[in-house]
């Protein structure tokens, strides 16, 4: 697996964000037919999908032919990052431009975004732009919440699934919800019994995707289509086992360790296989769409993963080295837990074949969809569009830096500044606080802690580390160092 971690684009030094965006807009819709000025938008979100799990991205056994056919056709990132290395705080950058030091929603939990205007999130701003807009799949707007008026109030016109994060591990669902234009109605499905059933609801979902993208396509869209895949519990359809059952020869567990609430899989390997390779369908359904309706040539649509690889429901990570060379996986701030595949295709807009490292992250794709879309510039985002390298037109701004932030075991932050990669571990209980300094360009398995070595740069870091982020609005979102000691017996 090839993993940059220099810019080969040629695109000169950023100039002034706002000046770059407002210019560049202005040159890309004049150069568009009105027809054209407002491109349908679709988002593909992947639950757990490890950097490492698509051929793409240096995959040798997993097949996913659709997705490596979307890269070839459009452009492969390879510096992009997730929100956080988490499920809910990761949607709440995407959705709200802003980095976890600065959106509301900053790590699993029962919180979820508060109604508007408080945490503003594109979508919303794309409905005034002149765009249906909609959610399927896996709600982004919290975490364990059965609320499903949420998704009408925060600027979807659409929305079918799950509200619930935990509700979304399981594969087959007694209900999931539907909201159109505010009317709430709850889907049952009584067949289903969580881990079994005649309902699975990656088809469900697929099926209400592809039959939105019918009614909306004379456009312009917005849909963020959610996928629950790969994320544990591990359950596919035996029509997708039977395939990798051949080449695995995997021999079933007998006994299977009870993890958490997953179901209890005796084929791990050959499941999670079969599911990643089931969403590959999918996606092939998705763009297959697109071209009968003749309005792929209008659509952008782009593909990422929320985090970095997980290992729950008996996955094991290196079962197909789900994260190549990367260190780490879910919940770590290595590069393995917040690196991302992320595709962008725009059949006549993006080069095919193309590939960048350009250094993004979710957070800018607030402003982009915003720029393509002609919808009002976020003044607040952390955010930096990244249409120029999109089109291959324009200059491209440029971060000064990444900002994470995580609460497991005390808390830790992370920041990349060009190459140099600086995790603080503020430490709890029989783990201690710690720091680490990584140069990506020399070392992008983060083997070799460099802190020692520059002790310069470890309190440069530290400082910035602190100014990157606001105080929380939740008291749930506190380092271990932020927090009170006890009262003294």
């Amino acid at each position: 697996m090839t993993i940059s971690t220099h810019r080969t684009t040629t695109y000169r030094p950023a100039v002034h964000v706002s000046s770059l965006l407002a210019l560049f807009s202005s040159l890309f819709l004049t150069t568009l037919s009105a027809e054209e000025a407002k491109p349908n938008i679709i988002y593909v979100l992947a639950d757990d999908l490890g950097y490492g799990d698509l051929g793409c991205y240096g995959q040798e056994v997993i097949q996913t032919p659709h997705i490596d056919q979307m890269a070839a056709e459009g452009m492969r990132f390879t510096q992009h990052y997730s929100g956080s290395t988490v499920c809910a705080p990761s949607r709440s950058t995407l959705l709200e431009g802003k980095h976890t030091g600065n959106t509301y929603v900053r790590g699993n939990g029962r919180l979820q975004m508060r109604e508007n205007p408080d945490e503003m999130i594109f979508p919303e701003a794309l409905q005034r732009a002149g765009y249906h807009t909609a959610m399927i799949g896996k709600s982004g707007l919290g975490c364990n919440t059965d609320d499903a008026t949420l998704p009408a109030k925060k600027g979807f016109d659409y929305f079918f699934g799950y509200t619930s994060h935990t509700g979304a591990h399981f594969y087959y669902p007694d209900y999931l919800w539907r909201n159109s234009n505010g009317k709430v109605e709850k889907v049952e499905y009584p067949n289903n019994t969580l881990h079994e059933g005649d309902q699975y609801s990656s088809e469900l979902v697929i099926d209400e995707a592809l039959q939105y993208i019918e009614q909306q396509q004379d456009g312009p869209f917005f849909l963020h289509l959610a996928f629950q895949i790969p994320h544990a519990s591990l359950r596919a359809k035996e029509e997708w086992k039977e395939k990798y059952r051949p080449i695995l020869k995997e021999t079933p567990l007998e006994n299977p360790v009870q993890q958490y609430h997953y179901s209890i899989e005796r084929e791990p390997k050959t499941t999670f296989a079969a599911m990643v390779s089931h969403m590959d369908h999918n996606m092939g359904l998705l763009l297959a769409k697109l071209r009968e309706l003749g309005i792929a040539e209008n659509t952008l649509v782009m593909f990422a993963s929320d985090n970095g690889a997980m290992e729950e429901g008996q996955h094991k990570m290196a079962t197909f080295n789900s994260n190549g060379i990367l260190r780490g996986g879910k919940r770590d701030m290595w590069e393995g837990g917040i690196r991302t595949p992320m595709i962008a295709w725009w059949p006549g807009k993006i080069a095919s074949g193309s590939e960048t490292d350009h250094l993004s992250a979710f957070w800018d794709v607030s402003p982009t969809v915003r720029e393509l879309s002609g919808a009002d510039p976020q003044a607040d985002t952390d955010g930096i569009s990244f249409v120029p390298t999109l089109l291959g037109q324009g200059e491209q701004g440029e971060h000064e830096y990444l900002y994470w932030e995580f609460y497991a075991h005390g808390g830790i932050q992370a920041i990349r500044r060009g190459d140099w990669k600086f995790i603080l571990y503020h430490g709890k209980g029989d783990r201690p606080r710690k720091v680490e300094l990584f140069n990506l360009a020399e070392d992008i398995s983060e083997t070799t802690n460099l802190a020692q070595q520059y002790p310069e740069k470890v309190s440069a870091f530290s400082k910035e580390l602190m100014n990157a982020r606001s105080k929380p609005e939740s008291p749930h979102y506190k380092f271990s160092t932020e927090r009170a000691a006890p009262a003294a017996k």
